[in-house]
């Protein structure tokens, strides 16, 4: 009983510091991503860094 006690504490603690996202698990809510064109008018999308992308685990 005091397992899951400490483990229901230790979840509901850590609930706001990982995000899941299109992308994969973040430390925060929102990536924020540059897209543009370049002079080739060909696109790209830059985005910050994700802890886990979703790409990485299902390769």
């Amino acid at each position: 009983m005091k397992n899951l006690t400490i483990f229901i504490i230790l979840a509901l603690f850590l609930q706001g510091c990982l995000w899941v996202n299109k992308r994969g698990i973040s430390d925060k809510y929102y990536n924020s991503c540059k897209e543009y064109y370049d002079a080739a008018g060909v696109y790209h999308k830059k985005c910050d860094e994700n802890l886990l992308e979703w790409k990485d685990i299902y390769e």
